[in-house]
């Protein structure tokens, strides 16, 4: 019985250095790599990267919009919302503003609008016997 590895196994073996060899070698960059592709931006990126620049006219105007925006909402709408909320239940001489409770008519009452008396209810046998 032989000791050590055969022909075939060696040969083999070193078949697997060499390929690992060869892929290391792949693995290394020449100086005119990596080859990237050519810069084509569609119509949208080409937007965002001037809209985004510095001092572009749109990010001007669009910072503008906001912060007038944000004033008029925190220091107009808001506060004025309060002061209509306030206004309308806490010191109108109506409550809830505009709902009014309408009082209640009861048999012999006048209506005031028409000045018709209301007729005595029809007492129904049937509803009070329990």
């Amino acid at each position: 019985m032989p000791l050590g590895y055969t022909p075939e196994e060696k040969a083999r073996f070193q078949q697997l250095v060499n390929l690992r060899r060869r892929w290391l070698k792949d693995q290394e960059l020449s100086p005119r790599e990596p080859v990237l592709p050519a810069d084509s931006k569609g119509s949208v990126a080409r937007f965002w990267e001037g809209f985004l620049q510095p001092r572009s006219l749109w990010r001007v105007y669009t910072y503008k919009t906001c912060n007038a925006g944000w004033w008029a909402l925190t220091r107009l709408l808001i506060p004025a919302w309060f002061v209509h909320y306030y206004v309308k239940y806490h010191v109108a001489t109506k409550p809830y503003g505009i709902v009014t409770v309408k009082p209640k008519i009861f048999p012999g009452d006048t209506i005031l609008e028409t000045g018709e008396v209301v007729p005595p209810l029809k007492e129904d046998e049937r509803h009070w016997s329990h």
